[in-house]
């Protein structure tokens, strides 16, 4: 889940409302400076389905300490250190499904997927806020990523169903960070951020040079983007949320039943040149 805190309470997104928003935005992408994704197809359906393992888990909000809903918050933007909130095998076992799902039927998409994951977990992953009995599950989980990345990569590259160029690993570093780029400007724009913030990776421009994408906000779920990647000078999107009207919950079930009970709304994000 992610929350966006109002006056009177949370506007509540799932994870895969999050990731379509992703995916809505890498839909989008390429103009005369940035370059359209290549193998379109399998790069946009890991996108919008990098969070798929989240359905379940999202049904079923939970609450801080503090009754908060468990939830990710403008707080967590740049950081990956909630693990004090989180059951780690529970999220793992969302993790690792969000992967196979996806790897039954469009194995491209389960690399970035895998790729996207196992970079949440290592390089930005605050590992003292996971608790010390529970590293060696963590790193096995990344071995087992890694293991099912270079599988997965072999059976394609013997099936020879898409040209050698889309399997290198220079495309499948171009596409994660791509799917890592969406997914941030997604997060920003489900929590409204409102500090400074890039979509995390440099990008090769057309002209020959490499810029980050910085990220300025300019309005309520506004931004502008500079250098600028999409493919009209404005861009409006559609966000489904559901609005809790309370800020703290006494118990889950609490929480559950305004979660259960709200309307799904759809609330617009903005982005511009």
């Amino acid at each position: 889940m992610l929350r966006l805190q109002a006056n009177d309470g949370w506007w509540l997104v799932t994870h895969p409302e999050h990731a379509r928003l992703a995916g809505e935005f890498a839909s989008r992408w390429g103009n005369e400076l940035f370059t359209a994704p290549e193998p379109r197809a399998h790069v946009l359906h890991g996108i919008f389905a990098h969070d798929d393992g989240w359905v379940a888990h999202d049904a079923k909000p939970q609450i801080t300490a503090q009754g908060k809903p468990v939830a990710f918050s403008t707080e967590l933007v740049g950081k990956y250190s909630a693990f004090e909130e989180i059951d780690l095998v529970s999220y793992l076992a969302v993790r690792r499904e969000a992967v196979q799902l996806v790897a039954l039927n469009d194995p491209y998409a389960a690399v970035l997927i895998s790729m996207h994951t196992h970079n949440l977990l290592s390089e930005r992953t605050d590992r003292s806020t996971v608790r010390e009995e529970q590293l060696s599950l963590l790193d096995a989980f990344l071995v087992e990523q890694m293991t099912l990345q270079s599988l997965l990569r072999d059976q394609m590259i013997a099936a020879a169903q898409l040209p050698a160029e889309h399997l290198s690993a220079n495309t499948f570093t171009k596409n994660f960070q791509l799917l890592q780029a969406c997914d941030n400007l997604s997060l920003l724009s489900c929590v409204d951020f409102t500090g400074e913030a890039t979509l995390l990776h440099p990008f090769n421009l057309s002209d020959g040079t490499e810029s980050e994408v910085r990220v300025q906000r300019i309005g309520e779920r506004t931004f502008r983007l500079t250098p600028y990647p999409f493919d009209a000078p404005e861009i409006i999107f559609k966000l489904k949320a559901r609005f809790v009207p309370q800020l703290v919950f006494g118990s889950a079930e609490e929480l559950q039943e305004f979660f259960n009970t709200a309307v799904l709304e759809e609330i617009e994000v903005s982005v511009r040149a």
